[in-house]
């Protein structure tokens, strides 16, 4: 039997195989209360402290339907160009739930509310690829089941479990792609794009934060591979609960080599749920995957149907903020950089922080230099995002209109920026307490040109007899006596005037 280990590599299982991939992504939304009931959604609570009888699936107890979670429904339909039901219901999805307590789980089945609709997404050298959507239909989370006492933190091994039910019934937005067919040996690459496009979407949206690192967004990679040239999809494999992008990459392309191994080899694909392994980027086998009717869907009699007025989609659709990729296109032409320059802001998360030191008055070009320079390296070393660094875009904003005036150099910057960074206060009060003003002094300036130009008579009389680039000598030696508070374009001028030479 082949297993997990197994692999053939990468551009063998291309040579001989077409992956299909399918995607499903389920969203948390950020409603203040749970699909349906009135708990509250707010993270950090003792566990079993946001419950109720609806949530708690007690007897008698009847559920109503967030209307929030409705409209959140509905906008991402509309952004992902989803037609929006005119009529839909909830379905009950039975199945052996230990984190539901009430043993289903109240979500949409044939009847979902957006369907048929589409994502273009850019792959980091500009080719676009769409991405048809099957659905998005709402429905609501599970509990969380902590299991103890095991060594991998699963239930195999562990002695006990524990369950919280605080997260049972928030909302939930499942969103399943089509087959997605045709990418060839970009499949994960495609997969990986398909996900960061969609959360920049639902961010965009204000529907949901989609941190992945929390579980707000999670995707299922299903994967199966068909011989070259067939037209019959093979058997799927679905990894569970994939919570990052790289590794949605990692999934895609280790499930194709894992499958092309089983074929291969005469061997047949079972059709199950597998975990990802974040620490070697592998799957292992979870359990046999249920067929639709296993789940014994059928009509939720405690909800009435959910039936959008035409009037109210088109005022959701009218007041859509401007979506990721037409944001990124009108941007790209406005900063007049490359595709190559916004794939890598994009690869730092550095957009939005750009954007906003702009909206906070510096120019685009600075925005740009700042971040994804000395911040980046920053948030590097300290394993943070840029946006969780100490830092605001105001604040930056602030350190390039100081630059502008003149009042800081590129150096001097550095240090405002690092100041603010270690909790010293605003721009302005580190450039105050460490003293990191330009000196602009023209009389403090014109002394340690001349000390400078005493203390190197050599290096002066190669200026004088017109090797300017020599100037660069000088320069630096009046950075050093100032310690780097010198406009040094200016020294330079000071520094040709002194010694009668032309910088042309």
């Amino acid at each position: 039997m082949t297993t997990t280990t197994d692999l053939v590599s990468y551009e063998d299982a291309l040579a001989s195989y077409d992956p299909v991939m399918g995607l499903e992504v389920h969203v948390e939304l950020g409603t203040r209360t749970k699909m349906f009931c009135g708990c509250s959604t707010a993270l950090g609570a003792d566990p079993n402290t946001q419950t109720c009888p609806v949530c708690l699936g007690l007897p008698g107890a009847l559920p109503v339907v967030n209307a929030t979670g409705v409209e959140s429904a509905i906008k991402i339909g509309l952004a992902l160009n989803c037609e929006i039901a005119e009529w839909c219901r909830f379905a009950r999805k039975n199945y052996f739930y230990p984190d539901m307590p009430k043993n289903f789980q109240t979500s949409q089945y044939d009847e979902p509310i957006a369907f048929n609709g589409y994502l273009d997404v850019q792959l980091e050298d500009g080719e676009t690829f769409r991405v048809e959507i099957e659905r998005a239909h709402m429905e609501e989370d599970t509990g969380k089941s902590t299991h103890v006492g095991g060594a991998t933190g699963r239930i195999h091994g562990a002695s006990h479990s524990l369950l919280d039910y605080n997260r049972a019934g928030i909302p939930l937005i499942e969103i399943v792609t089509k087959p997605i067919v045709g990418a060839g040996d970009r499949a994960p690459e495609v997969a990986k794009a398909y996900v960061r496009e969609l959360r920049e979407v639902i961010r965009a949206l204000g529907v949901s934060e989609a941190r992945m690192e929390m579980g707000q967004m999670r995707c299922d990679v299903n994967l199966s591979l068909m011989p070259k040239g067939a037209d019959k999809f093979g058997t799927r494999s679905e990894t569970k609960n994939v919570n990052s992008l790289r590794s949605v990459e990692r999934a895609a392309r280790f499930e194709i080599q894992r499958h092309a191994a089983v074929l291969s080899s005469g061997g047949t694909i079972v059709q199950e749920t597998r975990h990802f392994h974040e620490d070697t980027g592998s799957t292992t086998s979870g359990r046999v995957k249920e067929e639709a009717e296993d789940y014994r869907y059928f009509p939720e009699p405690d909800l009435v149907p959910v039936a959008p007025s035409r009037e109210w989609v088109e005022e959701i659709r009218a007041a859509l903020p401007e979506l990721p990729l037409v944001r990124r296109t009108r941007l790209l032409a406005e900063w007049g950089i490359s595709a190559t320059d916004m794939q890598a802001i994009l690869n730092a998360g550095a957009l939005d922080p750009i954007v906003a030191t702009i909206d906070a008055g510096a120019d685009a070009a600075s925005a740009r230099k700042w971040w994804m320079g000395e911040l980046a390296r920053s948030a590097n070393e300290s394993g943070k995002a840029l946006d969780e660094l100490a830092i605001t875009p105001a604040q930056v904003a602030r350190v390039t209109e100081l630059v502008a005036k003149g009042d800081l150099n590129d150096k001097l910057a550095r240090q405002v920026i690092e100041g603010v960074l270690a909790g010293e206060g605003t721009p302005d009060e580190v450039v105050d307490r460490r003293g990191l003003k330009v000196v602009s002094d023209e009389g403090a300036l014109t002394t340690a040109v001349d000390e400078a130009i005493a203390g190197n008579p050599a290096i002066a009389d190669k200026i004088r007899g017109g090797k300017v680039a020599a100037a660069g000598a000088l320069v630096g030696a009046v950075m050093k006596a100032t310690r780097g508070q010198a406009d040094a374009a200016r020294v330079k001028e000071l520094i040709l005037q002194k010694l009668g030479v032309s910088e042309g």
